[in-house]
């Protein structure tokens, strides 16, 4: 189906038109929506933080009135109690009172040092509590419930201020008690002397206080808790964390870094909210400090929730620009189609044509616009076109056969030089190589080399210039020297025999640069005359490769017919190799047109030892392509290397 849609795209242009068009309005659409919902995302979070912060404001204060009440609720007894400390039984009556009057506390002791009141024994608290139904008072302490050690005495008593207690579950099997988890409201009793002798303790129902605060709900699925200064869970939706966990407690499992700084930030009493994952689920956390309690509520507010009228609204309205856009592509297409309607014929009538039918005539059209003027411009082009294929085929048919004689010129060149190794096959004491490699199709190098009454003849050229007339004039100077050296003349002799006719009838100013050598295959000496070529290369058994010397290079062969021609002679080269090359070695160039140069050759031939000369040539012919690395040769390149054994 892909495959199929996208071959219809490439062969449409209409289609392809209407997709561009729908494309770059989507662009445009893309852009304005994603700035539009992105401030609205921010206003809505912005607005839902505004919300959940209200809601716990208030819930706050709704909790810390209560909390207000029980402390005034306490303070306004606290004053009582000092003045009737000769009459205990009115503490009875005291603690009965408070729970009359604030009917939301859950229980009241008022509280005494062991012994204080000495014929009442070492137990004295008037403890009042309201079930509900009806406020039961009795004394409590007992040796199975002694009170004065009990946290909510204690702490009044250690820390000598008002306080609260952390919530607890308060038990006394031989009286009466509260059957659910309490908070408690510790003030101590001094004396009119200012000494401490008990302490008053207002307890209020963690139930009712749960109650009041999980009731705030600002979106369906958030919740609140609180928690204490340990960070103990005191209200939770999920009643198995209560009192037996905190908030650190799943940190202890597995690290979340987010969940320790929120529970630290609760326990210092501090305002704010945090952005976590609470049991897998992003979430807002807001949270405020009760008062001077040191307890701490927050409310966890699920991010789904937060943005669940934003992700809707956001979901339709990219239901209505995808159902939109793709109205628009076809209101597009239908309509670039019909405008492209003629160009359509075009292209048919242009498949005739290509088919070969270059005399089928096109049909008439009317339009004055663009298409219409592209009809009259291609009828014109046929009719041009036919004459233009007409001379390409007579161009075409010369080329050709320019190429097969320029093909069969490079095979008779290649075939005049000795193109079989080994050289001398039924010589053991000659290692010889050679290579030729033209730039173009045929070149102007040349080498020859054989061995007559015990000498080796051999020459190494480079002729001005490339191409066709650069191989006629190889020819010539390859077929002299062959003429001449048969003839047993030395290289001085017959560098002066091919200067000589060369310099004739030179009308195109033409040279060759030469190198002419002679062996002694007996004595190992050479005689040799260099004729402008560049330097062999020597070398020594078990020494360095070197340029040889040159005393003369004398003048190129065919410029000047009376030049003087000096030669040069070694005594003995066996054991020795001897590389000769043209300037398309050392001058090749790569894409940079940076040359490859002497050095690089010297530092090939130098790492090589006792190579044969054929392992020898590969190896520069090699080293030549990797310095090119893709650039066409610019110069023809040819190599000659041997050795006497």
């Amino acid at each position: 189906m892909i495959k199929r849609l996208l071959q219809y795209l490439r062969q449409s242009l209409s289609a392809r038109v209407s997709v561009w068009v729908v494309l770059f309005a989507s662009l445009i659409f893309l852009v304005a929506f994603g700035f539009i919902f992105g401030q609205s995302r921010a206003t809505v979070r912005n607005e839902a933080f505004r919300r959940a912060e209200q809601v716990l404001d208030n819930t706050v204060l709704r909790v810390t009135a209560l909390v207000d009440r029980v402390e005034t609720a306490g303070n306004n007894l606290a004053w009582l109690i000092p003045r009737h400390l000769d009459a205990p039984d009115s503490m009875f009556v005291y603690s009965r009172r408070i729970l009359m009057e604030n009917p939301e506390l859950n229980g009241c002791s008022i509280a005494f040092e062991p012994y204080y009141f000495k014929d009442r024994g070492k137990y004295f608290s008037a403890f009042s509590y309201n079930d509900g139904t009806s406020i039961r008072t009795t004394q409590e302490g007992n040796a199975h419930y002694e009170y004065f050690t009990m946290d909510w005495y204690q702490l009044a008593k250690l820390l000598d201020r008002p306080c609260w207690t952390e919530p607890f579950l308060d038990y006394n099997p031989n009286d009466i008690y509260s059957k659910e988890m309490i908070a408690s409201y510790c003030k101590p009793i001094r004396d009119n002397g200012g000494a401490y002798v008990g302490t008053l303790s207002v307890d209020i129902s963690l139930s009712w206080l749960s109650a009041n605060i999980s009731a705030v709900k600002p979106y369906p699925n958030s919740y609140s808790i609180m928690t204490g200064l340990g960070g103990t869970f005191f209200v939770h939706p999920d009643s198995t964390k209560l009192f037996y966990q905190t908030i650190f407690t799943e940190t202890l499992e597995r690290e979340d870094p987010d969940r320790e700084e929120l529970g630290h930030a609760m326990q210092r009493g501090e305002s704010g909210r945090r952005r976590l994952a609470i049991d897998g689920v992003d979430s807002y956390v807001f949270y405020k400090p009760l008062g001077d309690t040191g307890w701490s509520v927050a409310i966890v507010c699920p991010e789904s929730d937060i943005f669940s009228g934003y992700n809707h609204m956001q979901r339709m309205a990219l239901v209505i620009l995808v159902v939109g856009l793709l109205l628009m592509l076809y209101v597009c297409w239908r309509i670039v189609s019909r405008e492209l309607k003629p160009l359509s014929q075009l292209t048919h009538q242009i498949e005739v044509i290509s088919s070969g039918q270059l005399d089928k005539a096109l049909p008439d059209n009317k339009r004055m616009d663009e298409l219409g003027r592209l009809y009259q411009s291609f009828n014109h082009m046929q009719s041009s076109l036919v004459s233009y294929i007409g001379k390409v085929q007579q161009t075409t048919a010369a080329k050709a056969a320019i190429e097969n004689e320029l093909k069969v010129a490079s095979d008779i060149q290649m075939s005049m030089v000795p193109r079989i190794f080994p050289a001398f096959p039924n010589r053991k004491d000659i290692d010889l190589f050679a290579s030729m490699t033209p730039a173009k199709e045929v070149g102007g190098d040349l080498y020859d080399y054989f061995v007559q009454n015990e000498h080796l003849y051999f020459c190494v050229g480079d002729v001005s210039g490339k191409g066709v007339p650069a191989s006629l004039f190889m020819a010539v100077t390859r077929n002299l020297f062959r003429i001449f050296a048969q003839q047993g003349h030395t290289p001085l002799e017959i560098a002066r025999e091919i200067n000589v006719f060369l310099s004739k009838d030179n009308n195109q100013n033409m040279f060759v640069t030469m190198f002419i050598g002679c062996v002694d295959l007996q004595t190992g000496g050479m005689d040799f005359c260099n004729c402008g070529h560049n330097p062999p290369i020597l070398v020594p058994e078990n020494g360095k490769p070197a340029l040889m010397p040159i005393q003369h290079f004398n003048q190129p062969l065919g410029i000047w017919e009376e030049a003087p021609f000096q030669s040069q002679h070694l005594d003995n080269i066996r054991g020795q190799l001897l590389l000769l090359y043209t300037d398309g070695l050392t001058e090749a160039e790569n894409l940079q047109k940076e040359q490859l140069g002497e050095e690089a050759v010297l530092e090939l031939m130098a790492g090589m030892e006792d190579p044969p000369s054929e392992n020898v040539i590969n190896s520069l012919k090699s080293l030549v392509e990797a310095h090119r690395n893709g650039a066409a040769p610019n110069d023809d390149l040819t190599l000659l290397c041997f050795r006497l054994l």
